[in-house]
């Protein structure tokens, strides 16, 4: 089962960083309201990058290094990555 580190940028400008299995349905539940209270508050605008993760526990870690960056470092990670054509199920 492969798990994912995704980053969302939301409508205030901020950058939302989260792991899931289903990243498109993650991102739904985000869009409709239903996902972290970070982003009911914070609606998502887009899906910035998507890392793909050997296990559970090495996308909990790399969501852990990635949310102490700051958002100019966060977008310039993004930046490096390819541009998710379409989102991992």
């Amino acid at each position: 089962m492969a798990w994912y580190v995704y980053l969302i940028e939301c409508r205030d400008g901020s950058i939302y960083t989260g792991i899931a299995i289903d990243v498109a349905a993650r991102y739904a539940a985000h869009a409709a309201g239903k996902g972290a209270r970070y982003t009911r508050s914070r609606p998502p605008q887009r899906l910035l990058a998507v890392f793909a993760a050997a296990d559970r526990s090495s996308a909990l870690r790399e969501e852990l290094r990635i949310k102490r960056l700051s958002a100019t470092q966060k977008r310039a990670l993004a930046a490096q990555s390819p541009q998710p054509e379409s989102i991992p199920k």
